[in-house]
């Protein structure tokens, strides 16, 4: 119960609901995820929130997990809701996931809880599976990184490639300076904006990462 107020409390202050995200999260499907999903994929939202991401997947299977009770609300139909931990992918088929992401969701658990998913994840990843992490790099947000209370990990583009390494997944694709910190950053959440941000060479106020990593297959 007392962990469920929590939870409650952070959607309803630090992560209240900005239609800002949305729009945000459209146009990073629009001109960035959809030319790496592909729809006959099955798709995994890991520590899904508001949906944002899978809300917006077009694909053959959609599964979101999150330990926020309320979270299912906010899904589109025909994605599938699962409660709890994501460190417990029991529910889902060995195998069966093509392309798992995760969002803003490493900095807010515990390194064992980290290597947990990791290492539930590879067993339920298909043969060409592979993890996505989007998440603010340490190395350029280090002065508003704590102002989110419920962040406690920390990790630079290069510390998450060696414990994706340490954990059995081989990082494929890394950029340190992905996307601004949040959607409450100087630049509006215009599309052709974030079309134009994604395809520059140059990210000012680029503080979140993306990493791209596969599992080591013995």
């Amino acid at each position: 119960m007392e962990a469920s107020r929590l939870i409650a409390g952070y959607h309803d202050t630090r992560l209240a609901p900005d239609p800002r995200r949305a729009s945000v999260w459209k146009a990073l499907w629009r001109y960035y995820f959809r030319n790496r999903i592909g729809p006959s994929d099955a798709v995994l939202d890991l520590g899904s929130g508001y949906g944002d991401f899978i809300n917006n997947v077009i694909a053959a299977r959609r599964v979101a997990i999150d330990i926020w009770p309320g979270f299912a609300a906010h899904l589109d139909e025909g994605v599938e809701a699962i409660v709890g931990p994501v460190s417990d992918l029991s529910r889902i088929a060995d195998g069966s996931i093509d392309y798992a992401f995760a969002s803003n969701l490493f900095e807010h658990v515990t390194q064992k809880a980290f290597a947990e998913t990791l290492s539930s994840l590879r067993q339920k990843l298909s043969p060409n599976g592979s993890l996505t992490i989007l998440q603010p790099n340490y190395r350029y947000a280090y002065r508003e990184y704590f102002d989110d209370y419920t962040h406690i990990s920390v990790y630079s583009h290069t510390s998450i490639c060696d414990f994706l390494a340490a954990n059995g997944f081989d990082p494929v694709e890394v950029k340190p300076r992905f996307l601004p910190l949040t959607v409450k950053s100087r630049l509006p959440a215009w599309d052709p904006l974030i079309a134009l941000y994604l395809a520059s060479p140059l990210k000012p106020l680029g503080k979140q990462m993306l990493v791209r990593a596969r599992p080591r297959r013995r």
